[in-house]
């Protein structure tokens, strides 16, 4: 195990040695590409060290231990929670982009440790480093031309938060209008080239002392998205296709999506001006109830939202976690049945948008419709379309759904319903642990798009579990329906359109709505047998 650990150490750094090198003599800006070679072999030098450490780790401390026993799952437990703090401890000292891949982590719930998970859900989203003032003042006099205190009336100097890429300020223009500015951390410019290299080097070397450990996906994903996500200008012109796209394919949610206007003479690639949103974070909950909202009708907003956005507008917001979604009371006014306030979802941090082409699009509606039905052949026809393969598709399903196949495919109602319960984690943990070779090479199939969309399922997931503690079947009825009318939208597309196809798909429909409705019957009496099981618990 040490062999392997230096193995690492040394060939890494050799390598990124070998890579500054190159890159001082090769690039067109000497000063910058001397930044990034002095930061290359730093930084690979101490991802090559965590991975040593971590490599030794797990080695030493389940040598000779029967797997499956008391100890074994003691002692693995144990230096998950070890190797995932010394993860959150490269990724915080490194920054940048090795925030961002923390945050990838935190969302893989079928495929690293619940330890991981956790340590990186509740750290890269609230411990992000901040940019000093100066640092802002001197992006902000680059970028708009003069001071914070010049370009605006008004400019807080303590950020309202800090993410991965940047950090937010409070301000108010010289027309009085409060804003919040968005400012890049400076020291991306220079990094991001050298974070993605140097994450890039040591997943590939992973990759080659550990043949089952592949996330060379995941660094593909970030080498892409990376250089989109740090255009500032590029996520403005993203926020304002996706509140276009609302208006013209989901008119009758359209007033209940919203994104902060963009001030566009006040922005750039790395300076992002927007309207201010005084609302509540959608996951706090206390917030949420003083505005006179109720949680369940959050959760259903937020699942037709990213419903439509998937399986009809085929351009989806990827990175839906907490601290990229708000909710307000819908300006307009309105109220539902019991006099409660109406949520509108506001969407922020637009950088990370994927587009489905028709066929995929289509094909993963199909697939999430016979999801919803348990449909044995739908399940597996469609996702040996989207890449799974033959022998793949039964883990496929699981992964999309979090249950075990045999739920999948159960015929009762409430068949993917999630509890959020100890049991209902455990038993995903078991089943990502002892299917990890298999979801590896599930993951080496799928293409990537689908690989951002499991994610976004992960991200929406985790939001419903806090608004509700854990799913709902309302969640999967809305996903049956707009996955539903995507499909028959699409094969109204390519039919012939003769009377007997438009009959067809017709009578298609009706039956649709006739199971859905019994769906939702079901759904109804299932809450008033679980309203008189809690008020007859309470009693006794």
């Amino acid at each position: 195990m040490w062999r392997v650990g230096a193995k690492l150490v040394v060939g890494a750094t050799l390598l990124g040695g070998g890579a500054a090198g190159v890159n001082i003599f090769t690039s067109d800006d000497i000063s910058t590409a001397f930044n990034i070679c002095t930061l290359v072999p730093l930084r690979l030098l101490r991802d090559s060290l965590t991975a040593a450490t971590i490599a030794f780790d797990y080695g030493y401390s389940l040598w000779g231990l029967k797997e499956g026993s008391i100890e074994w799952s003691k002692a693995k437990h144990e230096v998950h929670n070890r190797c995932a703090l010394r993860l959150q401890e490269l990724c915080f000292r490194n920054g940048g982009i090795y925030i961002k891949l923390g945050q990838h982590i935190g969302q893989l719930e079928y495929v690293v440790p619940q330890e991981y998970v956790h340590i990186m859900r509740t750290s890269m989203l609230k411990r992000c480093p901040f940019s000093s003032y100066d640092q802002v003042c001197k992006v902000l006099t680059r970028e708009l031309g003069g001071l914070p205190e010049e370009i605006f009336e008004e400019f807080d100097p303590v950020p309202l938060a800090s993410a991965s890429l940047a950090q937010v300020h409070a301000a108010r223009t010289h027309d009085g209008k409060k804003v919040a500015v968005k400012v890049q951390h400076t020291h991306l410019t220079d990094t991001a080239t050298a974070d993605i290299a140097t994450v890039t080097l040591i997943v590939n070397a992973l990759n080659w002392c550990f043949p089952e450990f592949d996330y060379r996906w995941l660094v593909d994903e970030i080498r892409e998205s990376s250089p989109k996500e740090l255009d500032f200008l590029f996520e403005a012109r993203n926020s304002e296709k996706c509140l276009e796209n609302f208006k013209r394919l989901s008119p009758h949610i359209a007033d209940y999506i919203y994104v902060p206007k963009v001030y566009w003479d006040l922005s750039t690639s790395k300076v992002l001006t927007m309207e201010y949103m005084d609302a509540a974070e959608i996951t706090d909950l206390i917030a949420i109830q003083r505005l006179g909202i109720q949680l369940y009708d959050v959760s259903k907003l937020v699942s037709q939202a990213f419903a439509e956005m998937i399986f009809r507008h085929g351009f989806v917001h990827c990175d839906p976690h907490a601290a990229n979604m708000m909710v307000r009371p819908l300006p307009c006014g309105g109220k539902n049945l019991f006099g409660q306030k109406k949520p509108q979802l506001i969407l922020l941090d637009h950088g990370l948008y994927k587009n489905l082409d028709f066929v995929t699009r289509v094909n993963y509606a199909s697939l999430w419709k016979a999801l919803i039905f348990a449909d044995v052949n739908g399940i597996k026809e469609n996702s040996v379309k989207l890449g799974a393969g033959e022998d793949l598709y039964a883990l496929f399903a699981g992964i999309l759904t979090m249950r075990p196949w045999n739920r999948v495919i159960d015929p009762s109602v409430d068949h993917l319903v999630l509890e959020g319960s100890d049991t209902d984690r455990s038993e995903l943990q078991m089943y990502a642990s002892h299917y990890f070779t298999q979801i590896s090479e599930l993951l080496r199939r799928l293409p990537r798009v689908i690989l951002l969309m499991l994610k976004t399922n992960d991200c929406l997931r985790a939001v419903n579990h806090v608004l509700l503690q854990g799913s709902s079947l309302e969640t999967y009825l809305i996903i049956g329906r707009v996955s539903s009318k995507a499909v028959s939208e699409a094969k109204i597309i390519s039919s012939n359109c003769s009377i007997l196809s438009g009959l067809s798909l017709w009578l298609e429909q009706m039956l649709l709505e006739a199971r859905l409705f019994s769906m939702r019957i079901a759904l109804w009496l299932l809450q008033i047998q679980k309203t008189l099981y809690y008020r007859t618990t309470k009693e006794i």
